[in-house]
Formats: C-alpha cells, structure tokens, sequence
C-alpha cells in the first residue's frame, strides 16, 4: 500500500474539532431508532475473513475516533454505525444480548492503527468494543473509512459470545454503495483518486453484495445499520 499525503498537525487538529461537533449533532439525531423494521429478518449473515489488521485492544467503548482517552481523534465525514444482532435458531431468532462487538477500519487516508509496517504502532485509532444490549444492539461513534489499494471501502466486525462458547467467534466485513462514498471522498481530508470499487474487489464479489450497509444523511454526518444473524453453536 502506497504510504498517503499525511496534513499538517495544525489542520489535523482543526479537522478533528470539526469533526467532533459535527459528529455529536449526527449522535443526537441517530437516537432515533435507525433500523426501517422494528423486528429483524433473521437473515444469516455471511462471514468474511479477518484480514491482517485485527489487534485484540479490548477497548471496551462507543467512541472510537481516537486513542484511548479520546487523543488524536481522526478527522473524517462522522458516522454512527449501529448494529443489531439476533440469535437465529430454526426459522425464528431472539436478540443476541451480552455478545462483545469489536470493529475496526482505516482512516480517512487508508491507515490502520497500531500497525509496525504501517507506522501507526502505538495508536489506537478506529478500533474499539461494545456489549450488546438487551435488545441485541451495539453503536460506534466513528468516521466514514478511506480506501487503500486493492480492497473496497469497508468496516470490519467481529463477534463473540463468552458465556456460550469462549472461543467461537463470528468475523465478516461491512461495505458502502460506492454512489455514496464517491461524494463523501471528495472533499478533505480523503485522499480521493482512483480507488478500489465493490465490484473489484474480490471479497466483496464473494457475498458482499448483502453486507452493504443501510446508510442515512444526518445532516453534519451519516447513521449505518446493519442487522447481523447468527446460528451459534
């Protein structure tokens, strides 16, 4: 992967204040529920590789802009991703409560955190955990990725249930219509240009298609939801 334009860390910071409000109005009109159907359609969702950029931070939080403590956060388009897990048993399902969430993806300018061969070793950017609720649901406070050679825009999820089976794990990856990542990748602080495509991309060609994310304007920033099915066990 080709090493990004890396901006001054005046503007850096500059972006990131902006970010930040615009990202706490989006917060507040995501409170309403983002799903179009009040119950799921108990629809299993296809698993997709890890990749190599999995690290275990045990981050438990919601806002996952930044470093531990909220430091550094980055700068881009803000997006409140909430996702709605359901245990799926024969033709019905149950919400998934207690599952822990982790999700994970690039910055704006397509790097990854705590990374040796990407330089970022130390941060935690972009990374981060949540247990789902009662009602099966998890929300992230974070921004729209970037893109990096070879791989369409997308977000990576895992999930695990410890108090049924601590070492079963769920892995797939969520992906963006490219209609709409191609007006949020024109201005700063993307890097724009030639990217990878969904259609280009091998591992979306492989059931991709039905992990694309259902993602609404908030005004300042946008609202993703997904609702995730499992068969454990």
């Amino acid at each position: 992967m080709s090493m990004p334009f890396v901006p001054s860390r005046r503007r850096v910071a500059l972006q990131a204040l902006a970010a930040g409000a615009a990202l706490a109005a989006t917060s507040a009109r995501a409170q309403s529920d983002p799903f179009d159907k009040p119950r799921p359609a108990c629809v299993l969702t296809r698993e997709q590789t890890e990749g190599p950029y999995f690290v275990d931070e045990r981050l438990d939080r919601s806002d996952i802009r930044g470093d531990a403590g909220g430091r550094n956060a980055r700068p881009g388009a803000p997006l409140v991703l909430a996702l709605r897990l359901s245990s799926i048993v024969g033709a019905s399902c149950a919400p998934l409560a207690d599952a822990r969430v982790d999700v994970w993806h690039c910055d704006a300018t397509g790097l990854y955190s705590d990374e040796d061969d990407l330089r970022t070793k130390g941060s935690q950017f972009l990374r981060g955990y949540q247990a789902s609720d009662a009602s099966g649901r998890v929300r992230f406070a974070t921004i729209y990725p970037g893109a990096y050679r070879g791989r369409a825009v997308h977000i990576h999820f895992k999930v695990r249930v410890p108090r049924q089976n601590p070492r079963e794990e769920f892995t797939s990856q969520l992906y963006f219509d490219d209609a709409l990542t191609d007006r949020v990748h024109g201005s700063s602080p993307y890097i724009g240009g030639r990217r990878t495509r969904n259609d280009e991309d091998g591992l979306f060609r492989a059931g991709g298609r039905a992990l694309i994310l259902d993602v609404r304007d908030a005004g300042d920033g946008y609202v993703a939801a997904y609702d995730v099915g499992l068969r454990l066990g």
